[in-house]
């Protein structure tokens, strides 16, 4: 029993490191994918209609409890280096608060139904619908938008409609992120050896 016991314990830091790697890894191909993203599709990967790709990666959470703060780290490191892109100013953090507190919950609902796959990417649709639109609005008139895009609709003053497009929109687009690129990568995912590494050293329920 002595000898079990100083086994765990010598093995808790190696276990912490690999953990620590993982959040870091998962961390920086989140932001990778985001500022590449951001790069290349301009507003359609940020803005009022939006297809983050990046969001795809939330599937990870389907195999490792690390990807929560590993999603939430790289969003927060994305949305930061959007303000510079983008030149929201101070209004971007915003989107690093409230952004990568969308991500996080997102995620975390990903892990925790993750017995059934369909159930669990619709936790990144519901909270970026929910929680982006909130303070969208306020960052797009700070960069110049002054209209619902598609629509004569003016954001002053029409906080209700803007954010009930906001709703549509980004759960949409979430939608398709999760469903078209995200779940077929989880099935992809899955036939190889990354569960069962991920599950002898990730975390128990």
């Amino acid at each position: 029993m002595k000898q079990s016991s100083m086994y765990r314990a010598a093995a808790a830091p190696e276990d912490r490191a690999r953990r620590t790697v993982r959040v870091g890894m998962i961390a920086a191909a989140y932001a990778a994918l985001t500022l590449a993203a951001l790069l290349f599709l301009s507003t359609l990967a940020w803005g009022p209609v939006q297809f983050r790709v990046s969001e795809a990666l939330c599937v990870l959470a389907l195999f490792t409890a690390d990807a929560v703060p590993g999603l939430a780290l790289g969003c927060a490191i994305a949305n930061l280096a959007n303000i510079v892109l983008s030149g929201t100013g101070m209004l971007g953090m915003l989107d690093v608060v409230f952004g990568t507190l969308a991500t996080a919950l997102g995620a975390w609902f990903t892990w925790r139904n993750r017995r059934r796959p369909a159930l669990a990417l619709l936790g990144p649709v519901i909270a970026n619908a929910l929680i982006v639109p909130a303070y969208l609005p306020l960052m797009l008139q700070g960069i110049g938008y002054y209209t619902i895009p598609f629509t004569n609709i003016a954001i002053d003053g029409a906080y209700p409609a803007m954010y009930a497009f906001g709703l549509l929109a980004t759960g949409i687009g979430e939608a398709v992120v999760m469903y078209a690129l995200g779940l077929p990568l989880a099935r992809s995912l899955a036939k190889t050896s990354l569960p069962r590494q991920l599950g002898a050293e990730g975390p128990e329920d």
